[in-house]
């Protein structure tokens, strides 16, 4: 298989295919790996009344087990689910929509730049439609249960939100998860479309294998390069909420600038997982979807 041939069976994607895939993909992986995201939340967000609760993600998961129980492990994670069921399904859709777009009209290739702004301009989407609300609740949920413990479900954390800030306190964090989002998209989707290019250009077979290794090399580059974001993100969406600016200033303000980086090994152990589970369903799910629509 040439590049060029490579590129072409890439935009025989069925619209439908990718959105379809994308949520099933994005609903797998937020729930295999939602421990991991778990810890990550409770070690970013403040220890308000409890300065000696650990800072060591294994630890808070080991603590969260002994105390509350391996359910508690999953607090907030329907809103992830259903959350990265949308997220997932735009993005895919819209990196799919936006890197046929962008391809060269001669040789059907795309360059790495224009693979990073596919990617780019997908998760700005995702993030308006999908990905910020359903992060605030499920960020809310986190602290919620380990202070006030004011929320029921997250249906009941959307009205109390929506109670006491309106419309508008459902995006608290929106700057920060746009951030995150656009340069999480650009980097994991870019890299895993860069590296198949790449392996398509030298008859490299695209097998499970392959895909999952791809991904996770994908998800290792984004936790790096976006987590600042991430954290700021966090801290933007606690129970009581901030705006970027207070939550960067809190972040600077607690650890300094290494703090922005709190929470790197937890979510480095989802997204190496959660790339390589997320790219292996899309394309298992693609690869039987994609003849039923094509017939």
């Amino acid at each position: 298989m040439s590049p060029k041939s490579g590129a072409a069976d890439d935009s025989k994607t069925h619209p439908v295919v990718s959105l379809i895939s994308g949520g099933i993909a994005g609903g797998v992986e937020a729930a295999v790996t939602y421990p991991f995201e778990f810890a990550k939340t409770r070690v970013q967000l403040r220890n308000e009344g409890n300065a000696s609760r650990p800072r060591n993600p294994f630890l808070v998961v080991a603590e969260v087990f002994r105390d509350e129980g391996a359910r508690a492990l999953y607090k907030g994670c329907s809103s992830l689910i259903v959350g990265s069921i949308a997220k997932d399904g735009v993005r895919f859709l819209f990196f799919d929509l936006i890197k046929d777009a962008f391809k060269d009209p001669e040789t059907g290739a795309l360059s790495p730049l224009r693979n990073l702004l596919a990617g780019m301009s997908a998760g700005v989407v995702a993030s308006i439609f999908a990905v910020t609300p359903t992060e605030r609740i499920k960020t809310a949920l986190i602290d919620d249960a380990r202070i006030a413990k004011r929320f029921h479900s997250a249906s009941h954390a959307v009205r109390v939100i929506y109670a006491e800030h309106g419309f508008l306190g459902l995006y608290h964090g929106f700057a920060g998860t746009t951030l995150k989002q656009a340069g999480a998209t650009a980097f994991r989707m870019g890299t895993y479309n860069i590296l198949k290019d790449y392996e398509n250009g030298r008859q490299i077979t695209q097998s499970t294998a392959t895909n999952f290794a791809n991904g996770a090399v994908a998800g290792t580059i984004t936790t790096y390069a976006t987590q600042p974001f991430d954290t700021i993100k966090t801290r933007s969406q606690s129970a009581k909420g901030a705006s970027t600016v207070e939550a960067f200033r809190s972040v600077l303000a607690d650890d300094g600038i290494k703090g922005f980086w709190r929470g790197t090994t937890m979510r480095l152990g989802r997204t190496v997982f959660s790339g390589g589970i997320l790219f292996t369903v899309y394309e298992q799910v693609a690869a039987v979807l994609n003849p039923i629509l094509q017939r």
